[in-house]
């Protein structure tokens, strides 16, 4: 028998798909960290200085997000970042020129919400992620019963489009998400928006195991996760990747030196995923 998904290398990782699957794969024995930035927050210049900063702590995919003036999974951390963002002049075009450039160190999987997707047509929207070297989309308001034409496109263009499951997904809509995954199986550990917690849900574990019996691709753990002992015990309940977000979002709007103050974070959470 060939290995599963989650533990082959691509000899030479050329599509979206392969390039995520190599970030998995090379990273056997420790879960995958895939830090969130917002593009343009503070700005267009420090937010690639921060993706950088990831990169060279130990990120080994990376979460690019796109503000937008509605978004219904970010909790209010991430939401003052993108207002801030989008008062500063953020485009999407900017955007993808961030993760142009750190897509030269990393894989890096964008995150928006669908109507900027439909704004310019799903076919010309994945063909400029691929021109941007872009590896996977994330789209959390795209429910799967509408998904076949935008994933059309992006399996044209060689795009992940990554899908998210809950808490709260059933049995049947998990099995039949997990056979149109993508890249990755994006994990919400809680039910509501994105945003620091004190501790891990105590469902998590079983949550991971239900879906791992039924993904043929990695699964990661995002929402809640802002310490290096959440990622620890994220990784130890048997998440293949950790996204963490709204804690280096914060430290970002905090710290007088954004790349300094996330990167730090990061090396920390990297440590911290080490099993």
């Amino acid at each position: 028998m060939g290995k599963p998904a989650r533990d082959r290398v691509p000899a030479v990782p050329q599509t979206g798909e392969d390039r995520i699957a190599a970030a998995f794969a090379l990273r056997r024995g420790r879960a995958a960290l895939m830090p969130y930035v917002m593009g343009g927050f503070p700005d267009m210049e420090t937010s690639l200085q921060i993706g950088e900063a990831y990169a060279a702590n130990g990120a080994d995919l990376i979460e690019l997000g796109v503000p937008y003036s509605d978004p219904l999974a970010d909790g209010p951390v991430i939401h003052a970042a993108g207002t801030a963002a989008l008062r500063a002049g953020a485009t999407l075009d900017g955007v993808l020129e961030v993760g142009a450039a750190l897509a030269r160190r990393v894989p890096i999987v964008l995150m928006c919400y669908v109507n900027l997707v439909l704004a310019r047509g799903p076919e010309a929207f994945a063909a400029r992620l691929r021109d941007a070297g872009i590896s996977g989309l994330i789209v959390p308001d795209l429910p799967l019963h509408e998904a076949g034409e935008i994933r059309a496109a992006c399996d044209a263009a060689d795009i992940a489009l990554v899908p998210l499951v809950a808490p709260t997904t059933p049995d049947a809509r998990l099995a039949a998400i997990a056979t149109e995954a993508r890249g990755f199986v994006y994990v919400v550990s809680v039910v509501g928006t994105t945003g620091e917690r004190a501790s891990l849900a105590e469902h998590v574990a079983g949550l991971l195991a239900r879906v791992k019996e039924r993904a043929t691709v990695p699964v990661a753990l995002g929402f809640g996760i802002s310490t290096p002992g959440q990622a620890a015990e994220a990784a130890a309940a048997g998440a293949d990747g950790v996204i963490v977000a709204s804690r280096l979002i914060r430290a970002a709007a905090e710290a007088d030196d954004p790349a300094a103050a996330t990167g730090e974070l990061v090396a920390q959470l990297a440590a911290g995923l080490i099993r």
